[in-house]
């Protein structure tokens, strides 16, 4: 299929074909008819992204002060690293479509059935593409008598709709709008529809003429000047009773306007991105308030309702996005005397084949323009079309299969990309040969990058194809037991990302498997890789027992919308990251874990991540973890202390290495760069599966770890020791 998509690195624009996305329960399978074009917003990603890296670090000072605690802690070259990877992420454009269903994902048979006419929203979601993937929360039915090129207006008509709900404006109120652009427009006649006196307020007067055309009660042209003697003549002296500011610009003079148009005690909406240095006196006088749109509508940013389909009670929340989604594409229907009228606002539509020249009018502004509408080739009444075939997208490669480990990817996001994918790319015995992502346009670009010979979007043309040896998968954590299971049965061996398994039960699934297989399976366990635990392992060697370990880790908050929260996905910090320590205390002790306690501070932040943990061995060696989230993030991260036959020996965030002996330090430093084994750990992957040695790691112990962390929840929840 075709997509739009942006360099983040150069802000270069392309249309490229990339693998069709599969559906997912809770989602629809859309194939897109028309996507609009949202000119405030995308000029602005889109110019973002044109900056040089000096340009973004100006523009988002926040994220440069991530950068520098991240070199202060991680190192130059790790840090470097991890902006490459992220900057070389394609950005799919677009949030507001439609089109017909494809395909019902389960959960949502009934609410939609195939063949349905949709309007879908949604940045990452509602894409310039010819099919998308939308949750059933994030797509609205359109009549018949509203054609697709209208239904795409329907999340620009959603912003603007939540934005007059917060003004809670009433029958007859004089309401402003500041910025006639193209939620402006909706704005307008949303207010119009819904009773209101309106006058819109901008500088351009044929975007003003459009507006009175529309339903705006009166204009003013603000290159006039102020226009509040004007507003104050045709209201009595009153004002108006609300304002929305839909304009977009740096400038705070949006503000000082919505002031001085303002009748006592207004409310100020604002749903366009402006300057916020308002003035105090006049906002102190007249007692105004301010409310900030949250885009859509109540479920915005909300992964439970967007992503999972959770409904909100209806008494507490009548109108969420969903439902002006739903109402706004009602609204457009010709069998009303008052309704929106997109047609009206759309002043161009290009293909998706000329994207390029869309958004070059959008962004260089050659021409007026409103609404900037893509258009896709299908039938304006079609109700339905075959699903498309899973389609596997083939490079470059005329050379054939060689002898070595042939790798099949499950997964790229930033990890594997930053971490696994630029080492097996650049290993003498590893063949990329297919990467499948949840998204084509991901697939796509790793194909592209990292030179894999195929890429698509179902991962079963990996475990079927008898030419791939080995599977790596860097997938959420939920999905990790799963898809090892299906690649030992189907014989290849697996480095799978940690956690292994959530549950016993799926940690059991992986053993079975492994049972009836004759291939292996490896953990990205790499800490027990890195030089530094190599030396750390060679000093305890020739000493006696018990062994006494101390971990902290300083992890750092969790951001609030981080996958790693959602149970269905992530399912904390504790399964999918302590694991990696309880190895590592496994490897440096050397003997079978024995019981589990676990003790956890008072949750403040909606997130279980701070926790104390005491791992008793079969040899009576202990080990307390403490991992936490209340430390500053600039501190070092990492800290392991061993206490062993009369030393002491310390690990600093895998830069330093002490060893204390006989009175004497021992120390191995690294500067500009951590180790925390990654390249050696893919590196014995590999010559595994080469050479058919069997797995780097003890499977035994793999299963043991993973189990005792596991053990670490139920000791949460039952308040006692685990025993293994």
């Amino acid at each position: 299929m075709k997509q739009i998509v942006q360099s983040a690195s150069t802000g270069a624009l392309s249309v490229r074909d990339v693998p069709v996305p599969r559906v997912m329960p809770g989602h629809l399978l859309v194939r897109t008819a028309a996507s609009l074009i949202s000119a405030g917003t995308e000029r602005m990603v889109v110019e973002f992204a044109k900056k040089s890296l000096i340009g973004k670090a100006k523009s988002r000072p926040d994220l440069v002060k991530q950068v520098i605690a991240k070199i202060h802690r991680d190192g130059l070259l790790a840090t470097l690293d991890a902006v490459r990877a992220r900057l070389d992420q394609p950005l799919p454009l677009g949030y507001s479509a439609s089109g017909v269903v494809l395909e019902v994902g389960s959960g949502l048979e009934g609410r939609f059935q195939v063949g349905d006419r949709v309007a879908i929203a949604g940045a990452g979601i509602a894409n310039h593409a010819e099919y998308n993937v939308a949750p059933g929360n994030l797509a609205a039915s359109v009549p018949d008598d509203v054609s697709h090129f209208e239904a795409c207006f329907g999340t620009l008509a959603s912003i603007a709709l939540n934005g007059i709900r917060l003004l809670e404006p009433k029958l007859g109120d004089v309401v402003g709008v500041i910025g006639a652009g193209l939620v402006g427009q909706l704005t307008a006649q949303l207010l119009a529809i819904h009773g209101c006196r309106v006058v819109c307020l901008d500088y351009s007067a044929q975007r003003l003429t459009l507006a009175r055309s529309l339903g705006a009660e009166f204009t003013w042209n603000l290159a006039d000047g102020s226009p509040s003697a004007f507003i104050e003549s045709q209201t009595d002296g009153v004002g108006c009773d609300g304002v929305v500011i839909t304009a977009a610009t740096p400038s705070s003079e949006p503000f000082e306007t919505a002031a001085n148009i303002a009748r006592d005690r207004a409310r100020i909406s604002l749903v366009g991105i402006t300057g916020t240095a308002f003035p105090y006196r006049e906002f102190m006088k007249k007692e105004l308030s301010v409310v900030v749109s949250r885009s859509y509508g109540p479920g915005r940013y909300d992964s439970d309702f967007e992503k999972r389909n959770l409904k909100y009670p209806v008494g507490w929340i009548r109108w969420t996005e969903a439902d002006n989604l739903t109402e706004c594409v009602r609204l457009m229907s010709s069998g009303r005397t008052l309704r929106l009228t997109p047609a009206a606002l759309t002043t161009h539509r290009f293909s998706i084949q000329e994207a390029e020249r869309a958004y070059e009018l959008v962004t260089e502004g050659a021409e007026p323009h409103l609404g900037v509408v893509i258009e896709y080739p299908i039938d304006e009444h079609a109700k339905a079309e075959p699903i498309p075939a899973i389609e596997m997208r083939s490079g470059p490669h005329p050379d054939p299969i060689r002898k070595g480990c042939v790798l099949g990817v499950i997964g790229a996001g930033s990890f594997a990309r930053s971490k696994l994918l630029p080492t097996l790319a650049r290993h003498p015995q590893v063949m990329l040969h297919t990467v499948v992502t949840q998204r084509g346009v991901s697939a796509d670009d790793t194909q592209r990058k990292f030179g894999f010979r195929h890429c698509g979007t179902d991962d079963s043309t990996i475990f079927d194809d008898p030419a791939i040896n080995a599977v790596v998968i860097t997938t959420p954590h939920s999905s990790h037991a799963a898809l090892t299971a299906r690649a030992l049965s189907a014989g290849k061996a697996v480095l799978v990302e940690k956690p292994l398994a959530l549950t016993r039960d799926e940690l059991n699934s992986v053993v079975q498997a492994r049972n009836t297989s004759s291939a292996f399976f490896q953990v990205g366990f790499n800490r027990r890789f890195a030089p530094m635990t190599a030396s750390l392992c060679r000093h305890l060697a020739s000493l006696p027992g018990p062994r006494n370990v101390l971990m902290r880790i300083n992890a750092g908050q969790l951001a609030p919308d981080s996958w790693q929260r959602e149970s269905d996905e992530g399912n904390g910090r504790i399964l999918g990251e302590l694991c990696h320590f309880v190895d590592l205390a496994r490897l440096l002790i050397g003997t079978p874990i024995g019981a589990v306690r676990a003790d956890a501070a008072r949750l403040r932040r909606g997130l279980c991540e701070d926790v104390t943990v005491a791992i008793r061995f079969s040899d009576g060696s202990l080990c307390t973890l403490v991992y936490t989230a209340l430390g500053d993030p600039t501190y070092s991260k990492e800290r392991i202390e061993c206490y062993a036959g009369g030393t002491v020996a310390t690990i600093d965030n895998f830069r330093t290495l002490e060893i204390v002996a006989n009175g004497s330090i021992r120390r191995q430093s690294s500067r500009l760069k951590q180790d925390k084994g990654h390249r050696a750990e893919l590196d014995a992957f590999v010559a595994a599966v080469v050479e058919n040695t069997g797995p780097p790691v003890p499977e035994a112990d793999i299963v043991e770890t993973s189990l005792a962390t596991i053990a670490v929840v139920e000791s949460l929840r039952t308040g006692s020791v685990v025993h293994l």
